[in-house]
């Protein structure tokens, strides 16, 4: 009779338990969770111009960026091989939002520091947000000797800006599109009808065609009619291939320039002409800070 009595004690306490354990997991299952979208690029260029990638937090990835002369040059120059203009950069992800770069470019010796913040990451669960959108601005300052010393010549005339929004939405694991917003000022322009702000307006895009290789194309349109009728529009088209611990981006382009304040306001290339610069980019990624591992 005890063993009994105390048989049903224990189920009259187990019963509400499990009663409220089955309730917790009902709880928990409804709870939404952010989804994120990854890898909307494969690197932190589309083709030249920036994408929507920040490097890791606490990667730091170093960039070599190489764009021949032109191939109209003929078998003299070795089709634009004998040419080059390189720039050398690092970017580093401070965090999981905001990444900072450096970087020095044979054109007009110019360096370049740059910021890329992430605003919106497209997300599906706990919110729908079916864009992801970046900040990108950099500041550059050329430090060719000036062709006329003798004139009063001012530090602030070398410098010039850059301000972007990238806005970009992965469609599908194969396709990704990015629109491209773009202000640039110049301290200094060469002639007094130049424009020393210069917008316009990119669009870039990503179609995978295997699980290692992508066909990207970028489009950069003037909207300032001044520098359009000297400068012709950007457009770069290109194949990024993934090998381990680096991205390798092979392109063709009409621009020589390679940061934003040069290849969007000054390209001088008309495809049409032949005027076309082979290029590359590598980017190799190091950790310098250690992942967090997941909790148990």
């Amino acid at each position: 009779m005890k063993t009994q009595l105390i048989i049903a004690i224990l189920l009259l306490f187990a019963v509400p338990i499990m009663a409220q354990d089955d309730m917790m997991d009902l709880f928990a299952e409804e709870e939404p969770t952010a989804d994120y979208t990854f890898a909307t690029f494969k690197a932190t260029k589309v083709v030249i111009g920036q994408s929507v990638e920040n490097p890791g937090n606490g990667s730091l990835v170093f960039v070599i960026q190489h764009h021949f002369g032109r191939v109209n040059t003929g078998i003299e120059e070795f089709f634009g091989l004998d040419q080059a203009t390189t720039r050398l950069g690092f970017e580093y992800g401070v965090n999981d939002w905001l990444a900072l770069g450096l970087g020095r470019s044979m054109i007009e010796k110019t360096y370049d520091g740059s910021v890329k913040a992430k605003i919106l990451r497209q997300q599906t669960g706990k919110r729908n947000i079916p864009i992801s959108l970046s900040y990108f601005g950099s500041i550059a300052i050329q430090s060719m000797p000036w062709p006329e010393p003798e004139r009063t010549n001012y530090f602030s005339s070398r410098i010039s800006y850059a301000n972007q929004l990238l806005i970009a939405r992965k469609f599908s694991r194969a396709f990704s599109l990015q629109l491209i917003p773009t202000h640039i000022h110049r301290n200094l322009v060469e002639k007094k009808t130049d424009d020393n702000d210069v917008f316009s307006l990119g669009a870039g895009g990503r179609l995978k065609l295997s699980n290692r290789i992508s066909l990207n194309a970028e489009y950069h349109y003037l909207l300032s009619q001044q520098t359009a009728e000297d400068f012709h529009n950007s457009f770069s088209v290109g194949i990024d291939i993934e090998t381990g611990g680096h991205v390798f981006q092979l392109f063709a382009t009409n621009s020589q320039g390679i940061i934003a304040q040069q290849f969007i306001a000054r390209t001088d290339g008309d495809w049409l002409n032949g005027d076309i610069h082979i290029g590359f980019n590598i980017s190799r990624s190091f950790q310098l800070k250690k992942k967090k591992q997941p909790k148990d």
